[in-house]
C-alpha cells in the first residue's frame, strides 16, 4: 500500500542560522581547514571540503588549476582522455592530491578509469556516479571497485536516505554523495516525481554516515555561500557545486555572445545535450533528465571562490565557530517562510 511519512522535510530556503555569542574577532581567525581518515581506504584528506562537480561544464582540469591553490577539491568529469590526463598531471603534480577520477557503471567507463588509475598512482581518489544509487547493480560495482583498488577513496552516490548511505559504506565507499533532484540543471523531481528536500537529507544521511565513521557530500541545492554554509551546519563532510560554479573562464561549455552580453552553456549530465555529446542522442527507453540552459559569464572562477569561502568564514562567527568542524556543534536551525527581503530582488 501507498504510504505517506508525514515528518517535516527541509530545504535550504526553509531555514535560517541562529546567531549566538562568540569570542571570534574576526573572520580571519576561522579555519575552514578540515582533516578525516576515511574507513575504508584507511586514506587521510586534509583541505577545505569543497569540491566542484563531475561534469563537464564545471569538473574541468582548468578549475582543478584554480581551486587546488585554495585546497578545494575537484571531481573530474568523466569524458577526458587518457591522453589529457596524463598531459595535466605531468604539468600539474601538485594538483593531483586534490583530484578524483570519476566513472559511471559502464563497462567502457571502468577500464578508462582502470588506466588513469595505473597510469597516474597519485590520483588516490574515486568518484562513483550514477543518477540512482539505490540499484543492487550500483552497490555490486562499489564492492567490486573496491576489491581492484582496495587503497583508493571511494566517493559514490546518489542518494538520499539513511538504509542506502550504511549499505554503500559496508559495500566498500568512503564518501556518500547525498542529493535527488536539487540540483539547478536537473530536472529528475518533474520527469520522476522522485526526491527529497536536502536539508533534511543531508541531516539524515550524515547520521547514518558518521555512526559508521564514513563520511557524506551535500550534493546540489545550494545557490549561494549561505546554502553552503546550511550545508555543513547540517553535518555535510564536503560539499559539492555546480551551478555555483558554471559560467567562468574555468567552466566547460559553449562560449555564446549575444547583444553585448556574454553567457556559457551548463547543462546536467542526464540532459539531452549531453547525451547528445557523449551517447549519440537520448536513448528510446529512457527520458532526459536535466535541462541546457545559458549562465552569464562570471568571470575568473578565483573571485567566486573568494566569496563562498568569506560567506562560510562569516557564518562561523556569527555562531562562535572557530573551525569549519565545529559548525555543525553550534548549529541551530530556524525554520522561516522567507529568506530575503524580496523587493529590490531584481539587483541581487
Amino acid at each position: 500500500m501507498p504510504h505517506i511519512d508525514n515528518d517535516l522535510k527541509l530545504d535550504f530556503k526553509d531555514v535560517l542560522l541562529r546567531p549566538k555569542r562568540s569570542t571570534l574577532k574576526s573572520r580571519s581567525e576561522v579555519d575552514l581547514t578540515r582533516s578525516f581518515s576515511f574507513r575504508n581506504s584507511k586514506q587521510m584528506y586534509t583541505g577545505i571540503p569543497i569540491i566542484a562537480a563531475n561534469m563537464d561544464t564545471v569538473g574541468t582540469f582548468e578549475m582543478a588549476k584554480v581551486l587546488c591553490k585554495f585546497s578545494l577539491f575537484t571531481a573530474v568529469h568523466k569524458h577526458y582522455s587518457l591522453e589529457q590526463w596524463k598531459e595535466f598531471a605531468t604539468q600539474n603534480p601538485d594538483c593531483l592530491e586534490h583530484l578524483a577520477a570519476s566513472s559511471g557503471t559502464g563497462s567502457s567507463d571502468f577500464e578508462q578509469l582502470e588506466q588513469i588509475l595505473e597510469a597516474i598512482p597519485q590520483v588516490n581518489y574515486i568518484c562513483l556516479d550514477v543518477a540512482n544509487g539505490y540499484s543492487e547493480h550500483f552497490v555490486e560495482f562499489v564492492k567490486d571497485v573496491r576489491k581492484r583498488f582496495p587503497q583508493h577513496t571511494i566517493m559514490a552516490g546518489n542518494v538520499v536516505t539513511g538504509e542506502m548511505v550504511e549499505e554503500l559504506i559496508l559495500s566498500g565507499a568512503d564518501v556518500i554523495k547525498v542529493g535527488i533532484g536539487p540540483g539547478s540543471v536537473c530536472t529528475t523531481r518533474k520527469k520522476t516525481g522522485v526526491g527529497y528536500p536536502q536539508l533534511s537529507a543531508v541531516m539524515e544521511c550524515a547520521d547514518a554516515a558518521h555512526g559508521l565513521k564514513g563520511h557524506i557530500i551535500s550534493d546540489g541545492g545550494c545557490s549561494c555561500p549561505g546554502d553552503v554554509a546550511k550545508a555543513f551546519g547540517a553535518g555535510a563532510d564536503f560539499v559539492m557545486l555546480g551551478g555555483m560554479l558554471a559560467g567562468h573562464t574555468e567552466s566547460g561549455g559553449e562560449f555564446i555572445e549575444r547583444d553585448g552580453n556574454k553567457y556559457k552553456l551548463f547543462y546536467g549530465m542526464s540532459s539531452e545535450m549531453a547525451m547528445k555529446k557523449y551517447a549519440g542522442g537520448v536513448a528510446e527507453y529512457r527520458a532526459s533528465e536535466g535541462k541546457t540552459v545559458e549562465v552569464p559569464f562570471k568571470g575568473d572562477v578565483e573571485h567566486t571562490i573568494r566569496d563562498i569561502l568569506g560567506g562560510i568564514r562569516s557564518t562561523c562567527t556569527y555562531v562562535g565557530a572557530a573551525k569549519l568542524r565545529e559548525l555543525s556543534r553550534r548549529t541551530t536551525f530556524i525554520r522561516v517562510t522567507q529568506q530575503v527581503n524580496p523587493i529590490f530582488s531584481a539587483e541581487s
